[in-house]
């Protein structure tokens, strides 16, 4: 309920007078003046906009540090809805209320732009990434590439779902690459995004996982085996767009285009993230 600041009739009170009136006025004034600056806290909270951006799980941490400068310098109150690609895109596509998108892969941000869900003119390719083999901080196994993979070695791997996990869409692209799939298929458990990945790997659920770099970096409980050679999967490249729908067309706008710079960039390469 907003609360707004109603002037009171000075003269009216003035005119009758006396102590009692005095003191009326007084009480009045106690009781108005808070409301009025209520009134007022209301007003700048509606010069806020809040933009909802869909975003790839991995860019979890990059973005959490990103809202932290980003709302420092402007009006904007960010809102992140943070999960596998696929999934997002599926949201969006079934109307969810999104004013950004940022992808893990170009694929579903095609899809978008096929149904004419974003605004191509604002779509642009802010970062990049790498893809990794990891195992367990205490685990034995030491593989030093992707091509060492043995289902001799290992009972379980755990990969993003292909059908719905740019990562897990180039970890089946990188292990068809070196004519590993089909060996080690019936060893692969499929996580709903890379995050779920990493928790399989870290609690040992997992012999070892495929995920981004981005995502092994952060966690104290993992350790990097090899890195994807680029010729084994597309390059793992992030765009972002502006939805079609969006209310907040400028401020969406401003959004990714300051993802672009400078101080933003450095802030992605912090986290194992660049172009």
């Amino acid at each position: 309920m907003r609360l707004r600041y109603v002037p009171v009739t000075y003269a009216y009170v003035i005119e009758i007078g006396g102590d009692n009136m005095k003191k009326l006025f007084a009480s009045l004034l106690c009781c108005i003046i808070p409301l009025f600056l209520i009134g007022c806290n209301d007003d700048e909270d509606t010069d806020v906009v809040h933009l909802t951006v869909s975003a790839a799980i991995s860019l979890t941490e990059a973005l959490e540090d990103i809202q932290k400068v980003y709302e420092q310098d402007h009006a904007v109150e960010l809102t992140f809805n943070l999960g596998g690609s696929g999934t997002l895109s599926q949201q969006i596509q079934q109307g969810a209320p999104v004013d950004v998108f940022i992808s893990a892969n170009q694929e579903w941000m095609n899809t978008l732009e096929n149904e004419d869900l974003i605004n191509q003119q604002t779509r642009t390719n802010i970062t990049g990434n790498k893809l990794v083999l990891i195992t367990g901080i205490n685990a034995t196994i030491d593989y030093q590439s992707f091509a060492d993979i043995s289902s001799a070695d290992v009972e379980k791997i755990a990969i993003g779902n292909p059908e719905s996990v740019p990562a897990g869409e180039y970890a089946e692209t990188a292990l068809k690459h070196l004519h590993l799939w089909d060996k080690l298929e019936d060893k692969l458990v499929f996580a709903k995004n890379v995050r779920q990945v990493l928790t399989y790997v870290e609690t040992e659920n997992t012999d070892i996982g495929i995920v981004y770099e981005s995502d092994a970096v952060g966690s104290p409980d993992i350790k990097i085996l090899a890195t994807a050679e680029k010729d084994a999967h597309e390059p793992i490249i992030y765009p972002a767009a502006m939805i079609t729908d969006t209310k907040n067309e400028q401020e969406a706008a401003a959004f990714i285009r300051f993802l672009e710079t400078d101080e933003a960039q450095e802030i992605f390469a912090e986290h194992g993230l660049k172009r």
